[in-house]
């Protein structure tokens, strides 16, 4: 490039390979969110194979979900130092590795560590990059291209539940373990799809870091008096570095904070829904195929809902203020799971499922976009780490806590009120607390613009940069007796 646009930022071209890239994210973050899911199909077998109890054996997918999210940060911190496409291409292979262990373990222990530590890993460095690189290469069009990658999620769930029972029935738990390893080794080629955008900027970026670093070692060899100030900046360097990766600041942005109590309330009851559905359908005396059929019908609405809610939330009506939008759907959420006790036949179950499916679908498609639009494209890598550790307790803690009072009543509709009792909540304190932030952020940006406009502090303003100019710019009689002060004190110096 010309050296005249050689260290300009490149604007989100909202298009282009943009959708390439929205392709890649589709797989990573399809495979991230499906992939525990899908492995309960091998839970019986692995159970009867190594005589552990189901619950044992749950503790496979518990903690590959819990590393995904634990593992945020770490992610973040990834990413911010080497770019999108190395990440995933690295957890691509992590997966892979830790499926093809997983198929030679002879311990649970063992599958705790290859399945749920490893493959959980790599599925962290798959999730958040793919999420974080599409925020660069969209801006106008970035709450559809989120909606078209978060579909990924039912789409996968879809392939991957036939798929697994086929593998099952053909090749055993092991056989089925290794060809998923090699599935997942795909991740890598969704990787290599992210093309780093500015790649020119970031070198001229270095070339300057590099002579400042170079000036400034020059001016220390000169001047010896300032080793005590490198000594200090040293120091702040060591926290800078830190900051620069996960940006601790976040804590004191306001609509960061209102975001991240909001969802963490709103995952103690995100979750156990799903796992319970088939369950309960079971309980009501329905038969094991028709019990998955129900999320058969929730993924394949979930599957539509996702890009038509990108679609909505990008018009100019509810782009705006979409995290209204977003509280609707998470409240909205739990009113189905509030009226699902009330369908005790099949076919109202499929109405609650179809319903549970629009919901989740909405809240999943701008359950990052509204975290961009709360902190921008620039933090949002930290804002991601610092969101998926905090929210990966409430993940772990709400299934067990519906199994708890499922075995406390011996019924299934105080989890499904429980659940849709703290999604209300979560939803109406976002719409309050988002009520307010856009308030005081109206209020801040009135502010602002009266301090512009008003002359009188303009003028005063421009009064004294003139002033100052005039006294570092002329020399004025005053300046006298400290010019001849100076010239004694040089002469002095020199001997004379």
């Amino acid at each position: 490039p010309a050296p005249a646009e050689a260290g300009r930022a490149p604007g989100p071209p909202d298009g282009g390979w943009g959708w390439v890239v929205v392709f890649g994210a589709f797989l990573s973050i399809g495979f991230a969110y499906a992939f525990p899911k899908g492995l309960a199909i091998f839970f019986k077998e692995i159970q009867d194979f190594f005589g552990t109890s189901y619950s044992e054996v749950a503790w496979v997918s518990s903690i590959m979900l819990a590393t995904t999210y634990g593992a945020g940060p770490i992610s973040s911190i990834l990413v911010n130092r080497y770019g999108s496409r190395p990440v995933v291409m690295f957890g691509g292979l992590l997966c892979g590795v830790g499926m093809i262990s997983a198929a030679f373990c002879t311990s649970i222990l063992q599958l705790y560590i290859c399945v749920g530590f490893i493959t959980g890993f790599g599925l962290a460095l798959n999730l958040q990059p793919s999420v974080i690189i599409i925020g660069k290469y969209f801006l106008k069009r970035r709450p559809i291209a989120n909606g078209l990658a978060m579909a990924g999620s039912p789409v996968m769930l879809c392939t991957l539940a036939p798929l697994n029972q086929f593998l099952f029935d053909n090749f055993g738990w092991r056989g089925s373990f290794l060809i998923l390893g090699a599935i997942l080794l795909n991740c890598c080629v969704a990787g290599a799809l992210f093309r780093p955008i500015g790649a020119s900027t970031s070198l001229v970026k270095t070339q300057v870091r590099e002579e400042g670093k170079d000036a400034l070692k020059g001016k220390i060899t000169e001047d010896g008096p300032m080793e005590n100030k490198t000594e200090e900046e040293g120091e702040k360097d060591c926290f800078e570095k830190v900051n620069q990766y996960l940006d601790f600041s976040l804590f004191k942005h306001r609509g960061f904070l209102i975001y991240l109590i909001g969802n963490v309330l709103m995952f103690l009851g995100f979750f156990a829904p799903i796992v319970f559905l088939a369950p309960y359908a079971k309980h009501t005396g329905i038969d094991e195929y028709s019990a998955a059929f129900l999320l058969s019908i929730l993924a394949i609405v979930d599957m539509v809902a996702r890009p038509t809610t990108g679609i909505v939330a990008n018009s100019r009506w509810v782009r705006p203020r979409i995290q209204y939008f977003f509280s609707f759907a998470i409240a909205f959420n739990g009113a189905c799971h509030l009226l699902c006790p009330l369908a005790s036949s099949y076919t109202g179950l499929i109405v609650y499922s179809s319903f549970f499916g629009l919901a989740f679908g909405m809240v999943c498609a701008m359950l990052f976009e509204t975290l961009m639009d709360l902190v921008g494209a620039a933090r949002f890598t930290s804002a991601v780490g610092l969101v998926t550790i905090a929210e990966c307790c409430t993940i772990l803690l709400g299934p067990p806590i519906g199994g708890i009072l499922i075995d406390t009543f011996g019924d299934y509709k105080y989890m499904f009120i429980k659940c849709g009792a703290v999604m209300v909540l979560a939803g109406t304190f976002l719409f309050i607390m988002n009520y307010y932030n856009y308030r005081m952020l109206a209020k801040e940006e009135k502010e602002r613009k009266t301090k512009e406009e008003d002359p009188k502090s303009v003028r005063t303003e421009n009064e004294g940069k003139k002033n100052w100019n005039k006294d570092s710019t002329q020399d004025g009689p005053e300046l006298e007796p400290l010019r001849e002060k100076g010239e004694g004190l040089k002469k002095e110096i020199n001997g004379t």
